[in-house]
């Protein structure tokens, strides 16, 4: 199964696993959902249904109406992603994209500090 979900899926992702564990309905994922993206019920459920089919989303029935809530982990899909971003794009290596981000002044001091408190850390 392909767990990979597109930009706008990604935002029903993050409305359950804002929710998790409890499951939610496709009614209260629309209302989590980001009022600018104007998604109707509809919408909200096909992209449910997209999910399901994926394996991203579980769903059980309750009476007339199915609950859901996320079969991956967020941890675990931003790993896999982040990895896949820089292989695709830098080749595998971290440090041509971290040197990207410093030309491009997306990466200030703090975060400076806190990326050489990490790599402190993991040299020990």
């Amino acid at each position: 199964m392909d767990k990979r979900v597109s930009e706008a899926e990604l935002e029903i992702m993050e409305a359950l696993w804002t929710a998790s564990p409890t499951a939610m309905s496709a009614a209260e994922v629309a209302e989590a959902v980001p009022q600018s993206r104007g998604w109707s019920l509809p919408t909200v459920k096909t992209m449910l249904s997209r999910l399901a089919q994926k394996g991203a989303v579980r769903h059980v029935a309750e009476g007339r109406r199915y609950l859901y809530s996320p079969a991956i982990e967020r941890d675990a899909y931003v790993g896999g992603e982040s990895r896949r971003l820089v292989d695709r794009l830098f080749g595998g290596k971290l440090t041509p994209m971290i040197a990207r981000l410093a030309e491009e002044e997306a990466i200030d001091e703090d975060e400076i500090a806190e990326i050489e408190k990490l790599l402190k850390e993991l040299r020990k």
